[in-house]
């Protein structure tokens, strides 16, 4: 399918100047943000992960089970949305978490680079799925992007999002080595037109992860493709994000961009992991370390 000659349906990028501009007025904004009502929303929000190389089913299957029994010891608070893994720990997690609300997230398609063959892609978020995968996490062919392959990459997602039919599929851009607002906002443009159920900033494994500028540039993408298409589509960050305030901020984004209705975990999310503990302690109002 063509995708890039539909790029011209759109506004244009906001500029260098507009995003500065813009996120100094959310920056001011932001502090109101700073409580531990929106903190508990970020909480909820949060994709938490692991995925190291030293990963294992038994330390994955411990992680899994301290976050399925985390209102045991924080009734107060709402679990995060979902747990994130590689491939082979999908099942781990299922049978740790069973019985719970929590949804199983994993990376899949070649992640963190993206490259190898499309059919190894799609063999591996099939076999996400397959062992009980709710959300699927594919990295946007970015050496492509840069190239101007633009429908080559969409086309990319547009056959992993059949592969992942009845999951959630979340697009990541690596915004860190995309060189413009304007690669950032085609790259959104494209991957929500291919099928993305979300897109998310970076794979938190270049050298330059999340930016405010990034997320910024990403909402306006999404508040133009849903003007355009009717369809809601989902903001992820993640990539850097550890303090509570930096949490607070990209909060503040996608509500003075795209509004209070995107703040739920259907269209919001943020991967972490040292931010959990971070955000307990800003609530809690003392130094916690649950996981």
């Amino acid at each position: 399918m063509e995708y890039a000659n539909h790029l011209n349906e759109y506004t244009p990028a906001p500029t260098a100047d507009k995003v500065a501009a813009e996120l100094e007025k959310i920056r001011s904004c932001a502090e109101k943000n700073q409580n531990s009502e929106v903190y508990k929303s970020c909480y909820s929000v949060i994709d938490l992960t692991t995925l190291s190389c030293g990963d294992s089913e038994e330390s994955v299957s411990e992680f899994a089970r301290r976050t399925a029994e985390f209102n045991l010891d924080f009734p107060h608070i709402p679990n995060v949305a979902s747990i994130c893994v590689y491939p082979p720990f999908v099942e781990t997690v299922g049978l740790a978490i069973d019985g719970t609300p929590l949804r199983i997230t994993s990376v899949a398609g070649g992640f963190p680079s993206s490259q190898t063959f499309l059919e190894v892609k799609m063999l591996e978020v099939a076999m996400a799925i397959e062992n009980g995968a709710d959300e699927i996490d594919v990295v946007l062919n970015v050496g492509k992007i840069l190239t101007g392959a633009y429908d080559e990459a969409a086309n990319e997602i547009e056959v992993l999002r059949e592969e992942s039919e009845g999951a959630t599929l979340k697009v990541i851009l690596e915004t860190g080595a995309l060189t413009s607002n304007e690669q950032i906002y085609n790259a959104s443009l494209l991957a929500m037109a291919a099928g993305a159920d979300f897109i998310k900033t970076s794979t938190g494994k270049s050298d330059v992860a999340a930016t405010p500028e990034a997320a910024i540039v990403m909402c306006h993408a999404i508040a133009e493709y849903y003007k355009v298409s009717g369809r809601k589509v989902g903001f992820k960050v993640a990539g850097g994000v550890r303090t509570a305030e930096e949490a607070a901020l990209y909060y503040t984004i996608v509500e003075q961009i795209l509004g209070q209705e995107w703040l739920i975990s259907d269209l919001f999310r943020i991967g972490a992991s040292s931010l959990a503990n971070n955000l307990l302690s800003a609530i809690e109002g003392r130094q916690i370390k649950y996981y």
